[in-house]
């Protein structure tokens, strides 16, 4: 099976997903990690021998026309599954149609609560005792995919946004690595080519 994961930024998640992928944990090959920005995540990749691109929305006249360039850049590596691993932009709904179902994404919360950029800033607001991680299929509306793994993290008295997020960030990696291994294992559904 052939992965192609987009990150945003150190790439830690997509870190945990490489170590998976090298050590058979998940029985796939990640063959491309794209980027909307040069990034360390894109270091990380080409140290595991992935191929890497970017695609930077500043180098198309909008939205839409980096939608088109970012999807033929991942069409270009066949993939089985596209995962997001850290990719911070909102892709737009035939972005997702051409990838759908096996378009997959992590949230730093427990969806469908605070959805969002901010789902641990959120849950610090709102009080929650309890917050966590969720691994989802992407749909057009942000963080309204179908659930297919979750883990709860405590919130402690003295968690602020930072030590909060990097608790939930290392449940989340494990997290997204077991469903991804088992999502390999079940035969994952392609994209519709």
């Amino acid at each position: 099976m052939r992965i192609v994961a987009l990150v945003s930024g150190s790439g830690t998640t997509l870190q945990a997903l490489l170590d998976a992928a090298g050590s058979g944990r998940i029985e796939a090959e990640i063959v491309a990690v794209g980027a909307d920005k040069p990034c360390e995540g894109l270091d990380r990749a080409e140290a595991a021998g992935a191929r890497t691109f970017v695609v930077e929305p500043g180098d198309h006249p909008d939205r839409p026309a980096w939608n088109r360039a970012l999807q033929a850049a991942v069409t270009a590596h066949r993939p089985d599954l596209v995962l997001l691993a850290g990719f911070m932009r909102i892709l737009d709904a035939e972005f997702v149609a051409a990838f759908a179902p096996a378009l997959v994404n992590t949230h730093p919360a427990l969806l469908p609560s605070f959805p969002g950029a901010h789902g641990v800033r959120d849950a610090l607001e709102h009080g929650v005792k309890i917050t966590g991680a969720t691994v989802h299929r992407v749909v057009p509306e942000v963080d309204a995919g179908q659930i297919l793994a979750q883990v709860a993290v405590p919130v402690l008295d003295d968690d602020d946004e930072t030590s909060l997020h990097e608790r939930i960030k290392a449940a989340e990696r494990e997290l997204y690595v077991e469903t991804v291994a088992e999502l390999v294992a079940a035969g994952a559904p392609r994209p519709e080519r």
